[in-house]
């Protein structure tokens, strides 16, 4: 080990603070508002609030003055008691006892041979009704589901005037094409 570089502090050193030729810090305030005068100084000190509340010892609003022995069990008579605290119990709706009709089957069938915008629609809110009953919300199964029945109705509905329409149009054409190859 070199001699020349010795880990001992050099002459002169000292841990002191105050040798290192800085003066200490001033000392804390707490001036809570800066800029402006401490309470007290300039100003009275203004009372906020309400007033403090009566003490124990003494009788307010109609109460008796404490006498020891009303309460054997305790040392004062504002001694809280036990607190319990009671775990908290998270409620989870299950499935609905009583299923709404989702139409899902009817939705279906008027999406593919009657309307088929409308059986789109009825076939969104059948599938919205079939989840509300999973999750047991009864009030949205029964709007979702009364709302793909009255979709299917319509969409039925035109399905078939459609058809009807369509039958009057095909005789209709087909009459005048023979009289008109007869004549």
């Amino acid at each position: 080990m070199d001699p020349s570089k010795s880990s001992a502090p050099p002459a002169g050193w000292s841990d002191e603070k105050a040798s290192m030729g800085h003066a200490p810090p001033p000392p804390y305030q707490d001036n809570t508002y800066p800029g402006n005068p401490q309470p007290g100084l300039a100003y009275p000190p203004q009372q906020q609030g309400f007033a403090p509340p009566p003490q124990y010892g003494g009788a307010g609003y109609g109460q008796q003055p404490y006498q020891g022995q009303q309460y054997p069990g305790q040392q004062y008579p504002g001694q809280q008691a036990t607190v319990t605290v009671q775990p908290t119990v998270y409620v989870t709706r299950g499935p609905l006892l009583n299923p709404v009709n989702d139409y899902l089957c009817y939705s279906i069938f008027t999406m593919l041979c009657c309307c088929l915008p409308l059986g789109i629609a009825a076939l969104i809110y059948s599938i919205s009704a079939r989840e509300s009953n999973h999750i047991g919300d009864q009030m949205g199964a029964e709007r979702n589901s009364r709302m793909a029945r009255t979709l299917n109705h319509v969409g039925l509905g035109l399905g078939i005037a459609m058809l009807i329409l369509t039958i009057v149009y095909v005789v209709v054409v087909a009459s005048q094409i023979n009289l008109s190859v007869t004549c």
